[in-house]
């Protein structure tokens, strides 16, 4: 009986001696998580709120391009489906395919779309857009909203004018491959709402150049 005892209390001893060690240890290092894959850049409150140029107006253009909205029941549905197509068509080619609230976004890196302080479409990119544009085209039940984005070189004048004749270079070639006129609008914000703040690599800077295509299903 002696002999048990003081094998329990050894044991127990044992256990509270581990039990501090494992107290005492060090907590592992903390995960570090790049600037882009924040909340930042999926519920920035710019993909949250409404279409550009506001729900009423783009709805009256939808309505007489006789475009069919679509009912509460079918948003879930239509969304989903949506969102997979185009994951296919993107996989493995450095686009991101966002849910956001309601709707898609389609990030698509600058690089992969303009050359340098250029707002001409480079043709290396025109298969890219041109599958986007196919399933835009197809799903017509959407909003198309186009924004673009630059990095912090040069001035924030220059910036914004840059990024407005981007985007309105992305919706004219959506317009001219099938999407209808009536879904798209387009906006430049500048170098306003970066993905990494401040962009001081080259990396970073390429993160806050980009083209974002938002698909906001068109409600009845």
């Amino acid at each position: 009986m002696t002999i048990t005892r003081s094998l329990k209390a050894l044991l127990s001893v044992c256990g509270i001696a581990a039990i501090a060690g494992c107290q005492t240890a060090p907590p592992p290092p903390p995960l570090v998580v790049p600037a882009a894959f924040t909340p930042l850049g999926v519920t920035a409150p710019y993909l949250m709120g409404d279409v550009i140029n506001g729900t009423k107006t783009r709805a009256a253009k939808m309505k007489a391009a006789k475009i069919k909205p679509l009912s509460p029941y079918e948003v879930p549905t239509y969304m989903t489906e949506l969102d997979s197509e185009l994951r296919r068509q993107t996989a493995g080619i450095g686009l991101d395919v966002l849910r956001v609230g309601g709707g898609i976004v389609v990030r698509i890196p600058a690089i992969f779309t303009f050359d340098p302080n250029s707002a001409t479409v480079k043709a290396t990119t025109d298969a890219t857009l041109l599958e986007i544009a196919r399933t835009v085209k197809t799903r017509n039940r959407t909003y198309v909203d186009v924004l673009a984005h630059t990095d912090t070189t040069g001035s924030p004048q220059a910036n914004l004018a840059l990024s407005q004749k981007r985007a309105a270079a992305v919706a004219t070639y959506l317009a001219g491959h099938g999407v209808s006129k009536a879904r798209i609008a387009s906006h430049g914000f500048g170098e306003a709402i970066p993905l990494y703040n401040p962009d001081e690599t080259e990396d970073q800077k390429a993160a806050n150049r980009r083209i974002e295509i938002r698909l906001v299903p068109y409600r009845g």
